[in-house]
């Protein structure tokens, strides 16, 4: 959540921010909710104030005389109304509380305006997406793709969306998922392995709940969530601790498997390894100094390029525009790796900085240098989601013998030059 005091002091300029991101809040509404909250509050410990200075005044006075028996009266009744006004207060801070969760983040002074995904900029690029691809065709019409990616009987088992790997495709997966992670290693990131499943308030945290929960597969019965990115355990790994600021940056890598209901749109866009309801991914994910929040983003993003050069594919930078940053990101970078067959670019990593918004609603501080406790920033990155990975390799990297070459970089878990079917 954002700091309160953006609605008590600038209320025309979180205004004009939370315009900038396309999103709809009364925010007069929580003014008010936040002015009776404050006041009712205010009245209750006032009242609860009375009362500890009548049982003072009771206490000096003879048991059993007039005083006392008006004394030990006027007690009671104050016991009943700071027991009503405790009530109203909690009832009052309820409302605010959870209208103030729809609040998103406010976008960074760098974002540039627009109105959706037609209006971000292309910041950078790597590699030619034009003429070196002769036998390029999509990774789906592969002849023996079905052979080693079995998409009906992910049907049969589960349902659309959660095909099989099978033989080498399942190998290379493993393969990637062990570069990604070493990479991931070198640069600093330390691996943790997490749950796949969160409950309510981790959820909420990290702005999945209230914004996406109809993304989310749930367990009603238990109230857990099958988590859409390890982002959402690994950032509460902190949740509700204070970090000493020399450990700043915290950085960690997590796999995990992820899970978004969002995947169940029709059409070309969602053929093959385009769009699934569970995927393999490695996120990378950080705890920083508000300092350093940003040169840190870059550094991320960084680690995340770094990736597909190695792996040689082309690729783009994607700086999201206001209308198309997502609800809890102040800054977010898309990568897009060109996929020659269908000669389309396709997302496989989103690195966004949240500033103090998730560390708010998690309750993950440091101290400064003044000893005071205080929000940290967070940060993560997908490096890399892997179905879209692997339908650029399968897609640039097809000779004419029908055969995938595979990147050099994955040699040391997958010890064959091509992949045939």
């Amino acid at each position: 959540m954002i700091d309160v005091n953006h609605l008590r002091q600038d209320l025309e300029g979180l205004k004009t921010a939370i315009a900038r991101k396309k999103f709809e809040c009364d925010l007069d509404s929580l003014v008010e909710l936040d002015k009776r909250r404050r006041e009712t509050i205010s009245e209750a410990e006032q009242t609860r104030a009375g009362q500890k200075a009548a049982n003072t005044e009771m206490s000096q006075l003879p048991k059993g005389s007039p005083e006392f028996l008006a004394k030990v009266a006027e007690m009671k009744e104050l016991a009943g109304k700071v027991k009503d006004l405790e009530a109203v207060a909690k009832d009052a801070d309820e409302q605010f509380q959870e209208a103030f969760l729809s609040v998103p983040n406010l976008p960074h002074e760098s974002v540039p305006d627009g109105k959706g995904e037609e209006d971000n900029q292309t910041i950078s690029a790597w590699g030619e997406v034009e003429g070196d691809f002769p036998h390029a065709v999509p990774h789906y019409d592969i002849p023996w793709f079905e052979k080693l990616i079995d998409f009906p009987r992910g049907v049969k088992v589960a349902g659309a969306g959660f095909p099989f790997y099978i033989g080498e495709m399942s190998q290379l997966v493993r393969a990637l998922i062990n570069f990604f992670l070493e990479e991931a290693d070198k640069n600093g990131y330390q691996e943790v392995h997490s749950p796949i499943v969160v409950n309510a308030a981790s959820a909420m945290a990290t702005g999945q709940l209230p914004d996406k929960e109809g993304q989310m597969y749930v367990d009603q019965n238990e109230g857990m969530y099958l988590i859409p990115t390890a982002e959402v355990p690994v950032t509460n790994f902190f949740r509700d601790e204070i970090l000493n600021s020399d450990e700043l940056p915290v950085k960690r890598c997590a796999y995990t498997p992820c899970f978004r209901r969002e995947a169940g749109s029709w059409g070309k866009d969602v053929r093959g390894l385009n769009r699934l309801h569970q995927f393999d991914k490695v996120e990378l994910v950080k705890w920083v100094h508000p300092d350093n929040s940003f040169d840190e983003l870059e550094s991320l993003r960084k680690d995340a390029e770094g990736l597909l050069q190695k792996l040689g594919l082309p690729y783009r930078v994607l700086l999201i525009c206001s209308g198309d940053i997502g609800f809890p990101h102040s800054k977010q970078y898309d990568l897009d790796v060109w996929a020659a067959g269908q000669k389309r670019w396709l997302e496989v990593s989103s690195c966004s900085n949240f500033t103090d918004f998730q560390a708010r609603r998690a309750n993950i501080r440091f101290r400064g240098e003044d000893g005071k406790p205080q929000p940290v920033h967070t940060l993560n990155g997908s490096a890399l989601a892997i179905p879209r990975v692997l339908a650029a390799i399968l897609e640039n990297n097809l000779d004419s013998e029908g055969r995938v070459k595979v990147p050099d970089c994955l040699r040391t878990w997958f010890d064959k030059d091509f992949l045939s079917g």
